[in-house]
C-alpha cells in the first residue's frame, strides 16, 4: 500500500477476500508496510493492513525489483545500494558478508541494519565472526519484487538490529515469463541462471537455480563455487493467501583479504596480492519458510515462520606475524547454526472520537541452536583452540501501535514495543560459561502533515536496541590466557532517535525527499568475534541528512540522485579523539537508466564514497572512491536479450575498503607497525550476458 505518497486518495477498506488493485511497479514510492506480491499469495513477513493507516517516515521508500535490476552491479548484495544512502562493500572474498555503511556507521557485516529475504532473518546473532552478521550472497536479484527500506528506530515491528535501517526483500511468487540466461566475463567471471513458473492445482508453483563461478583479478584466484537454488508454491493474493518457500544455497571460496600498504609500497606483492594465500571459507544456508494471510470483518491477519540451517567456516589472516611470529596469525571461525523463528500480527480498523484509526499487534520469537568457535590455525591447519562454545539464546518482541488521521491533513502513529533476551553459553573454558538475559521497553511515534500541492511533512522519534554477542555477556576471563579478567558486556544496547523530513511532487515528473536525522547510542561493549574477547567503545551521536530524486521526463528514461552527509563523533571526552573510525561523512550514487520492453537499453551508475577517518583523532583518512558502472543491450520482440556491462568504467584505481591497525611483516619490529590496510577495488571489467524470455 502506497500511504504517504502526497497526492494519493483517502483510504478504503479492503473487502473480504477481494483481491486488491494492481498497484504496478512504482518505484521509489514511499514505503508501506506491506509487501504485495506479483501474482498474488501472501510473502514477506510485514503484512497488509486493513486501510491504508501505515506508520511511515521521510526515508521510508519502496523500491520495485524492475529499478533494482536496471542498474549493473558487480555481486549480488550491490544491488542493495538501490537503498538511499547505503554503500555496500566487500573485503575478504566473493563468499564472505559485504561490509555495509548507512548513516554514517560502518556496520561491518550487518549490525544495526536488519535484513529479511521473505520475512526471515537473515542477520545472526552471536556470530562466529561479528554480531549481527548479515551474508546475502544467496540472494537471487532476478527475483525480486520490492525491497520495502525503513531507517531509523521509529517502528514498533522492527526490533534487534534496526536501529540505522531495515531492509525487507520480496521475492516474487510468479515471474511473468520463463528465464534462462548465461553471463560471461573478466577474471573468469560465469554464471547461468534458469528459473521459470507454472501453475499447479489452485496455485502456481515457482523454480530458480543458479551457477557461479569467479576467479577475480587476485593473485591467488579467488575459485568461487556457488550454487543456489529456490522452489515457491504460492495460492492466492497478498491479504488471502498461502506461500510455502524451500532454499537452498552452497559456496566455496579464497579470499585475499585486505594487505598492509607498506607491503605494496615495498614492492613485497602487487595491489591483488596476497601475504597469507591460504585464506577463504565455505558457507551454506538450507532454509524453508511459510507466508500466510487472511483479511475479514474483523481486519488482517498475517503469520510467517521460518526454520533456517546455516553453516560457515572462514579462515583469514589480518595481522601476519603480529601474534605468533613463528606459525603466523592466521585463525579460523566457526559458525554453525539451527534458527527458527515466527512474526505474527493483526491490523484492524476502528474511530477513535469518531476519527479514522487502525491499530496493529505483533509478536516475534526467534530461538538459536548455534556452535560457534575461534581457533589459531596455519595453511588452514589446526593448531589450537581459543574457544569453543554451544550457545542456545532466544529472544521474544512485543509490539503495537496506533496510526489515527485526524484530518484530511494529519496522521498520527503511537506505538511500543518490548524485547525480551535470554540464553546460555556452554564454553570449553568453564568461567566463561552461564546465562544472560535482558528486556528493554522502546517507545515510537510519528507524524505526517499532508498533502498540499503533493507535499507532505513528516516527524519521526523513538528509542531502539541492538543486541550483544551473549557470549560476551557470560565471560569472566580472557580465552587466550584463561587468566586475565575481563568486564562482561550489557546484553542489549539502548538507542535513541528522530527524524523530520518532506517529500513532494510538485514538480511533474519529479519525486523528491529531505529527512533530517539524528542517533544516538548508548556507551557499550562489543565482543569481537576476531580476538573471542570484549573491547570498549564509547557513546556516539549521528547528525545527518539525506536528499533522495527520481526523476522520469520521459516513460523510458528515469534519473536517479541520492546524496547524503553524515556527522558522525563520540560524545564523551577523551585525548584520543572523537571522530569515529569507519563512519563516512559523505556518500552519494547517481543513475541515468533507458529503455523499455524491447529494443535498445542502458543505463550508468556512480556511487561516491567519501574519506573516513581510520583512527580517533581523524590524523589518518581513507582515500575516497567514485565507481561509475555502464550497461548497453538489446531486448528481441522474441524474447531474447544481449546485455553488455562495464563494471569501473574508467578504470579508477581505488579501494573497496581501508583500516588503520598494527601489524607484522618478516622482520619487523615485534611490537607491530601501525599501517592503513586496504582491499583494492577490481578494475575495469566486462560481462555479456545472453538471456532468453519464454
Amino acid at each position: 500500500m502506497t500511504v504517504a505518497s502526497p497526492d494519493s486518495p483517502r483510504p478504503y477498506k479492503l473487502a473480504r477476500s477481494k483481491p486488491p488493485k494492481s498497484r504496478g511497479t512504482r518505484p521509489r514510492t514511499p514505503a508501506p508496510s506491506d509487501n504485495p506480491t506479483e501474482g498474488g499469495g501472501a510473502a514477506g513477513a510485514a503484512p497488509v493492513g486493513s486501510s491504508a493507516l501505515q506508520p511511515t517516515a521521510a526515508s521510508s521508500v519502496r523500491i520495485g525489483g524492475a529499478e533494482v535490476n536496471a542498474v549493473p552491479f558487480s555481486r549480488p548484495g550491490e544491488a542493495l545500494e538501490v537503498v538511499p544512502g547505503l554503500i555496500v562493500t566487500q573485503h575478504s572474498g566473493e563468499g564472505k558478508a559485504n561490509q555495509y555503511f548507512l548513516r554514517g556507521f560502518n556496520l561491518d557485516h550487518g549490525t544495526d541494519l536488519a535484513i529479511t529475504v521473505d520475512g526471515m532473518p537473515v542477520n545472526m546473532p552471536t556470530h562466529g565472526h561479528g554480531q549481527g552478521y548479515a551474508d546475502i550472497n544467496f540472494l537471487i536479484p532476478e527475483l525480486i519484487q520490492s525491497v520495502n527500506v525503513r531507517k531509523g528506530p521509529y517502528f514498533a515491528d522492527q526490533g534487534d538490529f534496526a536501529s540505522a535501517g531495515a531492509v525487507a526483500i520480496d521475492y516474487v511468487n510468479k515471474l511473468p515469463k520463463n528465464i534462462a540466461e548465461m553471463t560471461f566475463g573478466s577474471f573468469g567471471y560465469r554464471r547461468a541462471l534458469a528459473a521459470g513458473s507454472t501453475a499447479v492445482g489452485a496455485g502456481t508453483l515457482l523454480m530458480a537455480t543458479e551457477a557461479g563461478k569467479y576467479d577475480g583479478p587476485w593473485e591467488v584466484p579467488d575459485n568461487v563455487r556457488k550454487l543456489n537454488g529456490v522452489m515457491r508454491y504460492s495460492q492466492g493474493t497478498a491479504t488471502d493467501g498461502l506461500t510455502l518457500t524451500a532454499m537452498a544455497y552452497s559456496n566455496g571460496w579464497n579470499s585475499t583479504d585486505q594487505i598492509a600498504q607498506r607491503a605494496i609500497d615495498q614492492g613485497l606483492i602487487s595491489r591483488f596480492g596476497t601475504l597469507d594465500p591460504t585464506d577463504g571459507g565455505t558457507s551454506s544456508r538450507f532454509s524453508f519458510s511459510s507466508n500466510w494471510a487472511q483479511s475479514g470483518d474483523y481486519g488482517q491477519t498475517n503469520v510467517s515462520a521460518y526454520v533456517v540451517r546455516s553453516d560457515l567456516q572462514l579462515f583469514n589472516d589480518f595481522t601476519y606475524f603480529l601474534d605468533n611470529p613463528v606459525n603466523g596469525d592466521q585463525f579460523s571461525q566457526l559458525d554453525r547454526r539451527t534458527l527458527g523463528g515466527f512474526d505474527a500480527r493483526h491490523a484492524f480498523d476502528w474511530r477513535f472520537a469518531g476519527v479514522e484509526t487502525q491499530t496493529r499487534v505483533g509478536v516475534q520469537s526467534r530461538y538459536d541452536d548455534i556452535h560457534v568457535g575461534l581457533f589459531k590455525t596455519e595453511q588452514r591447519a589446526w593448531l589450537s583452540t581459543v574457544r569453543d562454545d554451544r550457545v542456545q539464546e532466544g529472544n521474544v518482541g512485543l509490539w503495537t501501535d496506533t496510526t489515527t488521521r485526524w484530518t484530511d491533513w494529519l496522521r498520527t502513529t503511537v506505538g511500543i514495543r518490548e524485547d525480551f533476551f535470554a540464553g546460555h553459553v556452554f564454553s570449553d573454558t568453564p568461567e566463561n560459561s552461564g546465562n544472560a538475559q535482558a528486556s528493554m521497553a522502546s517507545p515510537k511515534a510519528g507524524i505526517v502533515l499532508g498533502p498540499w500541492y503533493k507535499t507532505e511533512f513528516y516527524g519521526n522519534a523513538g528509542y531502539g536496541l541492538h543486541s550483544n554477542d551473549i557470549r560476551g555477556a557470560t565471560i569472566t576471563v580472557d580465552p587466550n590466557d584463561k587468566v586475565t579478567p575481563l568486564d562482561r558486556v550489557p546484553l542489549l544496547v539502548r538507542s535513541r532517535g528522530a527524524e523530520v523530513g518532506i517529500r513532494t511532487k510538485a514538480i511533474e515528473n519529479l519525486t523528491s525527499s529531505l529527512a533530517v536525522f539524528v542517533l544516538d547510542f548508548d556507551s557499550e561493549l562489543l565482543f569481537v568475534g576476531d580476538a573471542g574477547t570484549t573491547e570498549p567503545s564509547r557513546p556516539s551521536r549521528r547528525l545527518g541528512v539525506e536528499w533522495t530524486n527520481q526523476y522520469k521526463p520521459l516513460p523510458w528514461v528515469t534519473v536517479d540522485l541520492d546524496v547524503a552527509y553524515t556527522r558522525a563523533r563520540f560524545t564523551d571526552f577523551d585525548p584520543a579523539g572523537d571522530s569515529i573510525p569507519g563512519a563516512p561523512a559523505w556518500v552519494a550514487s547517481g543513475a541515468v537508466t533507458l529503455g523499455g520492453d524491447t529494443g535498445w537499453f542502458g543505463a550508468l551508475k556512480a556511487r561516491y564514497f567519501g574519506p573516513r577517518p581510520l583512527i580517533e583523532d581523524d590524523s589518518v583518512r581513507s582515500q575516497p572512491s567514485l565507481i561509475f558502472n555502464a550497461r548497453a543491450g538489446y531486448k528481441f520482440d522474441n524474447g531474447l536479450r544481449l546485455q553488455l556491462d562495464v563494471l569501473n568504467l574508467f578504470n579508477a584505481r581505488t579501494n573497496q575498503i581501508e583500516y588503520y591497525y598494527l601489524s607484522r611483516l618478516p622482520g619487523e619490529p615485534i611490537d607491530g607497525v601501525g599501517d592503513r590496510h586496504v582491499h583494492p577495488a577490481e578494475p575495469l571489467a566486462v560481462r555479456l550476458t545472453v538471456a532468453a524470455r519464454f
